[in-house]
């Protein structure tokens, strides 16, 4: 299985003050190409850094990372926000969605963002959102659905562009069990159909058991669960 993500020798610490509080510390990881991983730890353990680190949010102390076999840490933050945009997907436990718009257009924004024609975008978008059984939903506000409404729009939106990899913080962590269930099953089935690796991370072991692999961060290192 080729990589989609790797790691090697991962280092990650802050300052605050004089104080130095290291949080990830010679992390290595391989990520295949349709591979779906969960991370589990406790809270502050470094979960979220790895996630920014992994999608080239946030830049690591020491190490590399590469995504598509091309180093971020030797690219200006243009060029890795291209790369961002062209092979990953983002999906947090708060949906993040535009108020203002309506879920077809939400859904789209990611294609009229990079350029793409509008009514290619928009019929696109309109098939994401039928497929996730949202066909009656196109013209209504975020404030107009229910939580996991919202939490599906955003994953069709993450997906839309049909990225390599979708790195998923807490998705389920802000909805109820029937909810949660719902939305972990709809990611990890567009995650199959588009063969795209899928990580996230989780406190929730009933979650990670969904995942082909299981890791466990802890004292800043990785190791199989």
């Amino acid at each position: 299985m080729s990589n989609m993500i790797k790691c090697q020798d991962l280092d990650y610490s802050y300052h605050d003050g004089e104080v130095k509080t290291s949080v990830l510390s010679s992390l290595n990881l391989n990520i295949g190409k349709g591979e779906s991983i969960a991370i589990l730890g406790q809270s502050g353990c470094g979960k979220s850094t790895l996630l920014n680190l992994l999608g080239g949010i946030d830049k690591p102390t020491q190490g590399k990372v590469w995504l598509d076999n091309i180093d971020l840490t030797t690219l200006t933050e243009e060029k890795i926000t291209q790369l961002r945009a062209q092979h990953l997907g983002f999906v947090y436990q708060f949906h993040h969605l535009l108020k203002d718009f309506s879920a077809l257009d939400n859904v789209a924004m990611p294609l009229l963002i990079r350029g793409d024609n509008k009514q290619a975008a928009l019929l696109a978008a309109s098939e994401l959102l039928s497929t996730i059984g949202l066909k009656d939903r196109f013209d209504h506000r975020p404030a107009e659905l229910s939580g996991g409404e919202r939490q599906r729009v955003a994953i069709a939106r993450a997906l839309i562009t049909q990225p390599s990899c979708l790195l998923a913080d807490e998705p389920t962590g802000n909805l109820d069990a029937k909810n949660a269930a719902d939305v972990l099953s709809l990611m990890i089935e567009l995650n199959q159909a588009q063969n795209s690796a899928l990580v996230m991370v989780t406190h929730d072991e009933k979650i990670a058991q969904k995942m082909q692999r299981i890791l466990v961060l802890e004292n800043g290192q990785l190791s199989e669960s």
